[in-house]
This record gives C-alpha cells, structure tokens and sequence, in this order.
C-alpha cells in the first residue's frame, strides 16, 4: 500500500450515525473480483437507482464531493459485520482518510491494515467540520499523519491521536508483517547471538538453519 504523509483533498461529508458494513459495501458485491476495484461498489445502494442511475441527492454524487479522498461521518461508523470489503470499498473510491466520533472496532483496525487513517475526534468538532463542509464551495481538508493534526483552509486545526505501531506503519506504507521484516537483519543477528549465548540448546534443526 502507499504511504500516508499527509493529504489535502475533497472532503465529503456522510450524515447519519451508526452508517454500517453494509450500507458501505452491500453484501451482494462481496464476491465480486478485488482486482477490478472495489470503489464502484462504495455506498452502491445510496448511489444508485435500480436501474443504475446516479440518486441525484447522495451527497458522492455531487460536485466536488464525488472526488472526495476524505470522508467527515458521524458517531458508530462502519459499525455492523466485519466484512474487510468495506474498507477495500473506500479505499479503491481514493478515499484515503475517515473522520468521525466513534467508529466500529473491526472496521477501524481493518482501516489500519489497508491504509486508510481513521481519524477520531470529539462529536462537537466533528458536528462543526461537516456543518462547515455542507455549507463550503471547496470543501477541503487536510489529514497530516506525521503531525497528528487535521486542518482547514482558513487555518484552524485538530489535533488527533493514534497508535505508534500503525502510525509507523502507514507513514511507511506496509502492513505488520511487513514492518517487522524490515527489521529481519536484526531479528536474524539476535537469534544467532542467542544460539551462542545458550549452546546448550544444540544446532538448531535443519529446516530452521
């Protein structure tokens, strides 16, 4: 995945709380080939008539918002299953970051292991950025992952928290596994000082020399 320093982009903002998995990427299109993007499936049934239509209302269907690379949401979202495809939905549209109260538990770590940066804030500034952002011509947002704030056009900004581990992880733009091979050089050299140190043990097997 790509690394996450910091993005200015659209911000669009999704109202109702509580906006669940399936709302996001409705079970039906779980099958469907990840290879081929995922992005068309994202909000589906609120973006589409029956027939294929564009719903005219829906907030990604309008400009500047169907550029959107940031999403402002409200408390609970992502809430419900914990289908991985939702974020693969999110992420494939070219949202990159998710701002809101509250999330679901599943879907905010599923965020952190596709390289989307959920964005956690007090409801009261949360309320405040979309009031703004409905209101707002160029609705945009910056998401600075390297100083943990989020900031305006007009200058004001958030501070916002987020684990060490996955902050590291997405400013490099690898998953957990990849982080910690990137330490192998040192993980190998501790283990063969280990050996020396404990020769009682023996040779390792075979299989692990």
């Amino acid at each position: 995945m790509q690394p996450f320093i910091s993005l200015t982009g659209i911000a669009a903002p999704i109202q109702g709380r509580n906006i669940d998995t399936d709302q996001i990427l409705p079970a039906r299109f779980l099958k469907a080939d990840r290879a081929r993007g995922y992005g068309q499936f994202f909000f589906h049934d609120a973006r589409f008539e029956a027939d294929g239509r564009e719903k005219p209302d829906f907030v990604l269907n309008r400009e500047p918002f169907r550029h959107a690379t940031i999403v402002v949401a409200d408390e609970n979202f992502g809430c419900g299953s914990s289908r991985e495809g939702a974020v693969y939905a999110l992420h494939d549209f070219g949202v990159r970051a998710v701002i809101a109260p509250s999330f679901g538990d599943i879907f905010y770590n599923n965020c952190l292991k596709n390289g989307v940066v959920p964005v956690q804030l007090e409801r009261a500034v949360v309320t405040g950025l979309l009031d703004r952002l409905r209101a707002e011509d160029r609705p945009e947002m910056t998401v600075d992952l390297e100083n943990l704030r989020i900031g305006r056009p007009d200058g004001a900004q958030h501070a916002f928290a987020l684990d060490p581990f996955w902050r590291e992880c997405l400013l490099q733009g690898v998953d957990e596994i990849q982080l910690t091979l990137g330490s192998l050089d040192r993980i190998e050299a501790f283990e063969r000082q280990y050996r020396a140190d404990m020769n009682w043990l023996g040779e390792p097997p075979a299989a692990a020399r």
